[in-house]
């Protein structure tokens, strides 16, 4: 595989100063980080180029700030992140301007310095040329290590890399090559789980995967608005029953490309939607029409295991049931454990990603024996829908 992005191997970052963009949009309440694990990922990259003797200077967002507002400033994150990575991390309170560049300049081999959230300023979100030019005064080149913010072409995300030398630091690189082998350049045959609620949001990714995966399963919500299409009483389950001619148009797209639809053969109905509400699985011929298919049944799951063994590559993306409620989290539980154990059997490549996935993954608890875990949600799913993400474009090699 060829490498089509700069990465920190390709520069010297020694004496530099390095605008390095990163992700510190972390839970807070009451002034403190409740989930460390976006700083924890962000890391490797700050040590890695302080202990060569960059100077690291941190962009990122924080919230959706009209202006100034304390209340979302980087201040109390700069001082988690020291934490997490046993090392001083300044803080500057501005992010452009005369305090910023006394802060830069006031700056040796290795230090770090965290500048003040870049959404202050509405250019940000603008990518406002003039507003990159000053970001850009504070640096020699620029590192992008926010995939999650990669589809969004803001000044701190897109413009600084026609303004600087661009690289990809090291959490970047990684989800770029766990996404290159999950569909760019894939060990095939490539199945597919998409699930989630509803199809309206999943349109594009349905239409690009069936281009891109031998096989496809549908689950959750989504697959009732499928059954129904194709004709089968789905009693009072959630279903987009407007959007039953999409399905169709998706189910021929699919035959012309020769990827498999594997859609539910069964399903676990109940009258209630409560947990451990009184439960049981039907045909698909047999659904009640008082009923609501809640999740997958026996003999899906068993489809949906085959159908992962016969696979190389898996892409994940939504759950197959309700799992936020016992028992409807079976289907969804039965398919994580399943995936894992190939994927530790060196028999699979698995990458998931979006946050109910995440959410599931965790609930199973399996998402460390996945191959790769994107959290990059809105990032994640636009890069499976096959669209070029602004962040990722601006570091290829041209």
């Amino acid at each position: 595989m060829t490498k089509t992005f700069r990465t920190l191997d390709d520069v010297d970052v020694k004496g530099k100063r390095v605008l390095l963009r990163v992700d510190l949009n972390v839970p807070m309440e009451n002034g403190r980080v409740t989930d460390t694990t976006r700083l924890e990922r962000v890391a490797p990259t700050i040590t890695e180029i302080s202990a060569k003797g960059g100077k690291v200077i941190l962009l990122a967002h924080f919230g959706r700030p009209k202006g100034r507002d304390p209340k979302e400033s980087l201040k109390p994150v700069a001082a988690e992140l020291s934490r997490v990575i046993n090392k001083p991390v300044a803080f500057a309170d501005e992010c452009i301007g005369v305090s910023a560049q006394n802060a830069v300049a006031a700056m040796q081999e290795g230090d770090i310095l965290c500048l003040e959230n870049t959404r202050f300023h509405k250019e940000e979100e603008k990518n406002d040329p003039a507003f990159v030019a000053e970001l850009a005064k504070l640096g020699d080149i620029w590192v992008n290590d926010a995939f999650s913010a990669a589809h969004r072409a803001h000044a701190s995300t897109e413009g600084l890399g026609h303004k600087l030398p661009a690289y990809a630091g090291r959490t970047m690189q990684a989800e770029l090559d766990a996404l290159g082998k999950a569909l760019e350049h894939p060990t095939k045959p490539v199945i597919a789980i998409i699930g989630g609620a509803k199809v309206s949001t999943k349109i594009d990714l349905l239409e690009n995967l069936v281009r891109k995966v031998d096989a496809l399963v549908i689950g959750g919500g989504m697959a009732n608005t499928f059954l129904h299409a194709q004709g089968v009483g789905i009693g009072k389950s959630l279903a987009e029953k407007d959007l039953a001619a999409t399905a169709l148009r998706i189910v021929e797209k699919a035959k012309a490309a020769n990827c498999a639809i594997i859609l539910p053969v069964d399903a676990v109905v109940a009258f209630k939607f409560e947990a451990n509400t009184p439960s049981q699985a039907y045909g698909l011929d047999a659904i009640p029409a008082d009923g609501m298919i809640l999740d997958v049944g026996p003999q899906s799951i068993a489809r949906i295991r085959a159908a992962i063994d016969d696979a190389a590559t898996l892409v994940w993306n939504g759950p197959l049931g309700a799992f936020e409620i016992s028992p409807f989290d079976h289907g969804t539980v039965a398919a994580a454990k399943h995936a894992a154990a190939r994927t530790k059997a060196k028999k699979l490549i698995s990458v998931a990603g979006g946050g109910d996935t995440v959410a599931a993954l965790n609930h199973a608890g399996v998402a460390g024996d996945f191959t790769y875990v994107s959290t990059a949600g809105g990032a994640f799913l636009e890069w499976m829908e096959g669209k070029p993400l602004p962040g990722v474009e601006v570091l290829r090699i041209r």
